[in-house]
C-alpha cells in the first residue's frame, strides 16, 4: 500500500524520486545511494538500448546491490552486483529504483 511519493529535480536535472511505504521501506534512485549503502532493484527504467544494456549487465529486478564507491568527481559509481564490479554512469543509475537494505 503506497502511503506517499514525492517527485522533484534536483540541480543536475534528473528527476528525483522517493517513495515511502506502509512498512517504512524506503525506495531510491540508485545514483542516491551513498558509498557502502546495499540495496535491491526494483524498478529498472530508461529506453530501449539502455534498458537493454543495463539489463545484459545482471543489473535485473531483485538483484542484490551493493555501492562499493564512486570516483574521485563522483562519476562513475562502482557496484558490486552477483559477486563483479560493474561501473554505470550517475545518468544511466538515476534510471534504477531500488529499495534500500
Amino acid at each position: 500500500m503506497l502511503k506517499r511519493a514525492q517527485r522533484c529535480i534536483n540541480r543536475n536535472g534528473i528527476l528525483k524520486i522517493a517513495i515511502e511505504c506502509n512498512q517504512k521501506e524506503t525506495f531510491m534512485l540508485l545514483s542516491e545511494m551513498k558509498e557502502g549503502d546495499s540495496g535491491r532493484i526494483t524498478r529498472i527504467g530508461g529506453n530501449g538500448s539502455l534498458r537493454r544494456r543495463i539489463l545484459e549487465m545482471g543489473l535485473v529486478k531483485d538483484s542484490e546491490i551493493h555501492v562499493e564507491k564512486y570516483a574521485p568527481l563522483k562519476d562513475p559509481i562502482e557496484l558490486i552486483v552477483k559477486g563483479y564490479h560493474v561501473s554505470l554512469r550517475v545518468t544511466e543509475a538515476s534510471q534504477i529504483i531500488v529499495e534500500k537494505i
